[in-house]
């Protein structure tokens, strides 16, 4: 049970060791960066409220970090139609750069993390990864 309980938080830790170089050298907080790489990577999702609750970061956090993207310029904010409160968060030009490098680094991330794992070895964690998410969908249909 140790290792299922510190797995996670040592892949956070080591997630947040490798976007750190790229997070100083463009002067974002590790959380900033968090929300962007979030809204370049899924296109689908567009307001804080989303980052919140996808993401489980406590709404004063998205607030703070979703200012500040907006201020330096990597988020515009939209006024969504029929919802004068809903605000809508698209990332911007200068975004895009950044979201290339983050992919680039989580990437690199991806392969450290199976780096000397065998093909094979491989292809069964993928397809245990896609029958844990299945079971974890029947636990939450059944739980509504």
């Amino acid at each position: 049970m140790v290792m299922e309980i510190e797995f996670p938080r040592k892949l956070q830790l080591a997630y947040h060791a490798v976007c750190r170089p790229l997070c100083k050298r463009l002067d974002l907080p590790q959380t900033a960066f968090d929300i962007l790489m979030f809204f370049g990577n899924n296109p689908k999702y567009r307001t804080a409220r989303d980052v919140v609750e996808i993401r489980n970061i406590k709404a004063n956090l998205v607030s703070v970090n979703v200012e500040r993207l907006v201020r330096e310029g990597y988020l515009e904010r939209h006024s969504v139609a029929g919802d004068r409160r809903k605000m809508e968060l698209l990332c911007t030009e200068k975004a895009k750069p950044v979201i290339l490098e983050g992919r680039a680094v989580q990437q690199d991330f991806r392969e450290k993390l199976l780096d000397g794992m065998e093909e094979e070895t491989q292809r069964i964690f993928q397809r245990a990864l896609k029958d844990m998410e299945h079971n974890i969908e029947e636990i939450l249909k059944g739980a509504q």
